[in-house]
């Protein structure tokens, strides 16, 4: 999907209120903005991101932290909605939930690599 974040991003953490813009490419390689909005923010524990912009009808995304032995463990609740009816329902089925799917299995990749740089 070609994820980049545009700004959004601070030293000041993740904040109720923050507003994060990214490029995406979820069709055809073609460049869309995507705006979400940090809504809820529960420190060590959990944050809400909401799309304000974007290729989805709704996105609601809860991002959960528990502390556990060795580590954290981190769940994600997500709830969309695709645009345009039937047809957007439809595609859904065929390949946009394949996205959705593939965006956390990356991240489930990446995110072990990024905190063993942090923590160098």
């Amino acid at each position: 999907m070609n994820f980049q974040i545009k700004s959004g991003l601070n030293n000041l953490g993740t904040y109720a209120g923050q507003i994060i813009r990214y490029s995406v490419s979820p069709v055809m390689g073609i460049p869309m903005e995507w705006i979400t909005e940090i809504t809820h923010v529960v420190d060590k524990k959990l944050f809400v991101d909401e799309q304000r912009k974007g290729p989805y009808k709704m996105w609601h995304h809860q991002h959960h932290f528990e502390k556990v032995d060795g580590g954290v463990l981190m769940t994600d609740i997500l709830h969309y909605e695709v645009p345009a009816g039937f047809l957007g329902n439809l595609l859904n089925q065929i390949f946009i939930r394949k996205k959705v799917l593939e965006i956390f299995k990356y991240r489930e990749q990446v995110i072990p690599e990024l905190l063993k740089q942090n923590n160098k």
